[in-house]
Formats: structure tokens, sequence, C-alpha cells
């Protein structure tokens, strides 16, 4: 697995958190429109890519597969894949991401055969492909599996209707860029419409593609028979700007957070006001603030988009634990994604779980014995300690703990955040955390 090095954060808690910071762009619009620009042999240029690892590894991706990619000091990346130099994604890319199963449509269109390592990412659930795969051979892939990956053929994708299992983010990504070559029409029903896929719809849009986002779920591309480059500047992150609008309430401090969008944000900053959060908003910048002296407990039931993001999901658990009486948290997106609570009780967290459906109606985890629920008893201080962070989105809601937490601690594992957050400690100390970044062996024995 490729890893980022070893280093670890220690962080001294109680200090609250003011200043100002720039949203970076979304890691999950970003990686995707980098995978799109294989669809085209012109020339695309992405504005503001933020320099993490995740993004990193997609370069190296393209980069194998024989993309020419420049990186101006604007943070603007300029990627052309004139020509197919290979058709294989390499085994050290196994496991590191889902990226590989994105790339099995370009490389057909442009290849007629794709071979991809298995995929990975965060451990927070099964997270299966079958419905990738699935759509891909209703389009006219023919798809080998083994135990080092999947090797995909096919002479020209065709259009065809898709009923997606579950409104799936990365299948729903996956048939959108199958289908934008494809010969004839794609329906798509249940599918996903988080912003980042608008986004991306956005700019197949420039590229040539014609994809009509409708009513109720559904996605109509009709296939044309070339894209053309494009030059886009990709949506804000929305997780990146809720992790440190959390952070300011958690903390009693006043954060600006520039290029914030509030459109992407409505259900988080109705649930943040609820809990006692404040928020102003002045053209793209949104200013985040304690809004009262004690916070208030909140039911939640993380969702698809338009729903409560389940990415927002770890940090608030962790804002929570500083609420007044008792919250609940309902998790229907991943099955296992409470794994990180065990951390937070070590830290003096009051965090049950069960695998009930404590929302407002059963989920399809329903009587499958995962502990998807949550109960948070607050108010609860919490007291430093060392952490191993175990994927992305639960390092943030460490990074939270700790920042809050009396005393010193120390986070281990800091490559998982580094994934999709851009220079965490420069931008914390920034704005007032006291964080040093220092070497650990702990991290390289993990990393192995």
């Amino acid at each position: 697995m490729l890893e980022t090095g070893a280093r670890a954060y220690r962080i001294r808690g109680g200090r609250p958190l003011n200043g100002a910071i720039r949203a970076q762009t979304a890691k999950n619009a970003v990686s995707k429109q980098l995978v799109a620009s294989m669809l085209t042999a012109e020339p695309c240029r992405l504005l503001d890519v933020p320099e993490i690892s995740e993004i990193e590894l997609a370069l190296g991706m393209l980069t194998e597969i024989g993309a020419t990619i420049s990186r101006d000091a604007s943070g603007a990346v300029d990627i052309q894949t004139a020509d197919i130099a290979s058709t294989a994604i390499g085994q050290r890319y196994s496991g590191v991401n889902r990226l590989p199963v994105l790339l099995i449509a370009p490389l057909l269109h442009r290849a007629g055969v794709a071979r991809v390592p298995v995929v990975g990412g965060d451990h927070i659930g099964e997270r299966p492909i079958d419905f990738h795969i699935a759509l891909l051979e209703q389009m006219g892939a023919r798809i080998d599996a083994d135990r080092d990956g999947y090797t995909a053929k096919a002479d020209r994708l065709r259009g065809a209707v898709i009923h997606l299992p579950y409104p799936s983010v990365g299948a729903t990504e996956n048939a959108i860029q199958a289908a934008c070559l494809a010969d004839g029409t794609t329906v798509i029903h249940n599918a996903a419409i988080e912003p980042e896929i608008v986004d991306t719809v956005l700019f197949l849009q420039k590229m040539g593609a014609l994809v009509q986002i409708e009513t109720d779920r559904k996605i109509v591309v009709e296939g044309v028979d070339r894209l053309s480059g494009a030059t886009h500047r990709p949506i804000a992150d929305r997780i990146e700007v809720a992790s440190f609008a959390m952070a300011a309430v958690a903390t009693g401090g006043r954060i600006r957070i520039a290029g914030a969008d509030q459109r992407t944000m409505v259900t988080f900053l109705n649930v943040l006001r609820k809990v006692g959060g404040g928020f102003e908003i002045a053209d793209d910048t949104i200013t985040f603030f304690r809004a009262r002296e004690s916070l208030r407990p909140i039911h939640i039931e993380t969702d698809v988009h338009p729903g409560f993001m389940t990415d927002w999901q770890q940090p608030m658990v962790t804002l929570l634990t500083q609420a007044e009486g008792v919250s609940v948290l309902h998790e229907t997106v991943y099955e296992n994604r409470f794994g990180y609570t065990r951390t937070l009780n070590d830290m003096g967290a009051n965090i049950a779980l069960t695998t009930a459906c404590l929302g407002g109606k059963p989920c399809r985890f329903l009587e499958r014995n995962f502990p998807h629920s949550a109960v948070v008893q607050g108010a609860t201080p919490l007291v430093g300690r060392r952490i191993e962070v175990p994927d992305l989105r639960a390092g943030f809601a460490y990074l939270l703990a700790a920042l809050i937490a009396e005393g010193e601690s120390e986070v281990l594992g800091t490559r998982f955040i580094e994934r999709g957050y851009a220079d965490i400690p420069g931008r914390l100390a920034s704005i007032g955390a006291d964080i040093d970044v220092v070497p650990s062996m702990e991290s390289d024995l993990a990393a192995q």
C-alpha cells in the first residue's frame, strides 16, 4: 500500500480556534474529474486542485495509463491523455482507494480493454462493487474477476436502462462516465445526486457530453461520438467546511471560511444551528461560531443527498459529546462506521452503540446485526491521550476531540487524515491550535 510517511500530530487542547481559512476544492469531485479527462485525447485543466495524497494517487494512476500532467503555482492541474500507454492499473494501487474501478469505462472507450486491481478505501463497511460490475456488463462490457482484480473488454459500450438498487455515489459516477461515449441513450434510475456528481456533470457538459439530471433520481445520458478538452473549477469541499465549522463551535472560537458554498451545506447548517452553532453568510464566505453557551442534543439520521451526509457524522459525534443531554445518531449509509467511538470513550465520552434502527424509519441494516446507531450522553469532559487514526473522517473526529480535550494528545496514523485534508497542521495552527508535527515510529509500523 502507498503511504505518505510516518508522522504524528501532538496537540494540546483547550484553545478556541479563531481566524480565517480558504476551503479546498472537493476531493470527491476533483478525483472523478481527473478520471473524466481520460474520455478525451485533448488537454483539460482543473483549477485549485488540493495537494492531498488522494489526489496524488489519482495522478499517479493516470500517469501510468499515459497522461501527461503538470501543476502550476496556483494549484491548477493540466492533464492530457493523448495516447493510452497502458490499459492496466498497477498492483501497487491495489486496495488504496476506489478510483481504479472508475477507470474501467474510460479505458474501454479509449482502448477496448481495462485491467484494474482490487479496490479499497476507508474500512467503514462492505462497500461492494457489484453495482459497478452489473451496470458495465449491462452496457456491453465483458468482465472477468480473479483474486488480484478485474479484466474488462468491450468493442463499444451501449446505452442501457439501469436501475440501481441503492443510490450509490460511485456507481452513479461510473454509469454517467460509461454512458457519455456509449452508443445510444442511458437512463439511470435511483441515481445519487450529490453536489460532487452534479459538479462532475458540469465538467462533462463543458467537454461536450449530453447529461440531463431529472426529477426522482433519474439521470439521462445521450451518448456522443467524441468529447473535447475543458477547463473547470471544482466546487468547494463541503466535508472540510463542515469539519472546520464544528471545530469553531466545539472550541468556542470563530472561523471564517472563504469559498464555502451555502447551497451544498443547507442540511448541515440546519443541524448545526439546532445544536447551538451559529453562522453568518456573506457572498462566498461563511463564518462559524458558537451561538449559545450550552450545546443542545439532537437526533440525526445520515442519508444520501440531500440528507445529512455520512462524512459529517464522525466529527458531529465528537461535537455532541459536549452537548447537554442525550443525542442519537442513526447511520444508514455505511454499516460499520462507529468503530472510532471506542477511542472517544477512552478519552471520556459516554457513547453506546446498538444494532437497532434508532431513526424515524427502519434502514437497510435492520436485523443485520450491525452496530449502526449511537447514543451520546453529554456533556462529558475529554482528556488527551495517544490516538491511532483508523480512517479519514474518524481522523478529523479525533483531531476535534484532541482540540477540546484537557491536556496533550498524540495523533498517530495521520496518513489517513492527509488523504483528504491539505496541510491540516499548518492550517489549524494558523487559527490558534497548539499543534506540532513529530516523527512517529508507531505510524511506520501501522503502515506496513
